[in-house]
């Protein structure tokens, strides 16, 4: 599994990006954030997947398996998106957003379950290209920023 810090500085750095075209300012960010980390709750080894109350998930799903796929980012924004309209896009932007990175990695993801073709990267996680690539997105991300508090 990715490290949590690359996945949240990448859905920071996504949620920059778009920032600029979001009226909800204020909970875009936060919403990103939090669901960058959402598919590893089922992995008893990651930031929230660590809490009692994931347990039973984590004994029903394999992990990389049903929460890291777009089918099921697709299916829950749509969901969203009739009860919270607001929080529809940036659920989707972070939990996309994890998934890419996953995607990455030498473990890769099954983009669209229950089908079971994966999506391989070419990177270790943890390793050094991760390690290179979260100090770049961290150096991009206070850019951006700059240039948002700047206009």
């Amino acid at each position: 599994m990715m490290m949590y810090r690359t996945h949240l500085t990448f859905a920071l750095f996504l949620g920059l990006l778009f920032l600029p075209f979001i009226h909800e300012k204020i909970f875009f960010l936060p919403i990103v954030l939090l669901c960058s980390l959402l598919p590893d709750i089922d992995s008893m080894h990651s930031k929230l997947g660590k809490y009692w109350i994931f347990r039973p998930l984590q004994w029903i799903v394999k992990h990389r398996g049903m929460l890291h796929s777009l089918t099921l980012a697709i299916l829950i924004a749509l969901i969203i998106s009739f009860a919270f309209p607001v929080v529809a896009f940036p659920f989707f932007l972070g939990y996309v957003s994890h998934l890419l990175g996953d995607a990455v990695t030498e473990e890769g993801i099954r983009p669209w379950w229950p089908f079971k073709k994966e999506v391989e990267g070419f990177f270790r996680t943890g390793g050094r290209i991760e390690q290179w690539v979260f100090w770049i997105l961290v150096v991009v991300c206070v850019l951006l920023v700059v240039k948002l508090v700047m206009r």
